[in-house]
């Protein structure tokens, strides 16, 4: 119990509760376990029926994840500051672009103390425009008011600190990736099959590197027409980057990718493919890929932030260009040239590296040791 004697009550806050389900499943078990009360204020969507089932309150939140209209982003942080009044939480997480920026200073408003964590950095970093420039100019004046601001890997912390975002670089923290639970995915044997298998598994974006995988697909279908190509997630999702189910269908009947719609437990997927690709332009740690290594399966990612994170080049799988179809390819090739012995000892591999660097239960005691400094309270 924290002074007031009632049961810590945290928020975490995301431009999806769907991510909040997905990649914070460990945490919210642990905390309410422990007895706090968790609130995921976000965007309603199919996942709030889970959330709930799992003992989470919920509220919806409007977000403007495509926009860069004000007064969309106002009504946001007028809604959060109004939330948090209400919820009066003892300290809020947030994730993702806007509710970092509009979060951030919402809690500061509230006087409620907060966590920004980067979970990537997006087109903030991938694209020059005039909405990148404006956005590194709030995440200047909203990251002055955080208790701390959580990174995912080393370049984004260093892209931060280069551009001068962070009012107080001393309250940078590295989180090294939200972490993968290793008996959830657990080790599987790589099948023997006739076919080979790829996946691609996340929220298609062309930011993902979504068309390069397509265009190597169509590429190397032309010299294995035994390969297969599986994307799996959703399409259309409120992003400016994201890629249409027309889109997709369109691929499907040239006879190029299998579209697998999405799915809440990604694990037979996984285990069903012979290599995961992932040739996104950059992210915080992919959580795809820890997944995979975690399950044994090799990797074919880029040599951007988050993917070299995770993947050891010719270790634990092979990193291409970003950009680069053609580099895509090439990569994609040699791992089915591989012997199936070299791409199972490439898996395993993987697999020592993700429980030595990522086990999610080392983050989610980072996150209770935060509580315990920023409340008093032990859980």
């Amino acid at each position: 119990m924290n002074a007031s004697n009632r049961p810590l009550s945290v928020c975490l806050v995301c431009n999806t509760a769907w991510a909040i389900y997905t990649y914070r499943h460990g945490l919210i078990r642990t905390l309410v376990g422990k007895g706090a009360t968790i609130t995921v204020i976000a965007p309603r969507d199919r996942t709030f029926a889970l959330l709930e089932e799992m003992g989470c309150h919920c509220i919806d939140l409007f977000v403007a994840s495509k926009g860069t209209n004000p007064r969309d982003d106002l009504r946001t942080l007028s809604e959060l500051y109004r939330h948090y009044r209400k919820v009066a939480p003892d300290v809020v997480f947030h994730y993702t672009i806007k509710p970092n920026i509009y979060g951030s200073v919402a809690a500061w408003l509230a006087r409620v103390p907060s966590i920004a964590v980067t979970t990537g950095l997006g087109y903030v970093f991938i694209q020059k425009s005039h909405a990148a420039v404006v956005a590194k100019a709030l995440y200047r004046f909203a990251f002055r008011f955080p208790r701390e601001v959580w990174f995912l890997n080393r370049d984004d912390e260093a892209a931060f600190i280069d551009a001068r975002l962070l009012a107080h670089p001393e309250r940078a923290r590295l989180l090294n990736g939200e972490g993968v639970d290793l008996d959830h995915f657990a080790f599987t044997p790589l099948p023997r099959k006739q076919n080979f298998t790829f996946i691609l598994i996340g929220r298609l974006l062309w930011d993902k590197g979504v068309g390069e995988y397509v265009d190597a697909a169509r590429a190397l279908r032309a010299r294995h027409p035994q390969a297969r190509f599986q994307l799996l997630g959703p399409t259309g999702v409120d992003n400016p980057s994201a890629i249409t189910l027309e889109e997709v269908r369109a691929w499907e009947h040239e006879g190029i990718v299998e579209y697998l719609g999405e799915a809440h437990d990604v694990r037979a997927h996984i285990a069903n493919a012979d290599c995961v690709v992932l040739p996104s332009y950059r992210e915080g740690v992919p959580r795809t890929l820890m997944e995979a290594s975690s399950m044994g399966r090799p990797i074919v990612a880029t040599d951007v932030p988050g993917c070299r994170d995770v993947v050891d080049d010719c270790e634990t799988g092979l990193l291409c260009e970003a950009r680069n179809a053609a580099s895509l390819a090439e990569k994609l090739e040699q791992m089915m040239a591989m012997s199936h012995d070299d791409r199972s000892a490439m898996g395993e591999r993987g697999r020592v590296k993700v429980a030595a660097e990522f086990d999610e239960a080392a983050v989610v005691a980072r996150y209770l040791k935060t509580l315990n400094e920023l409340t008093g309270v032990s859980l």
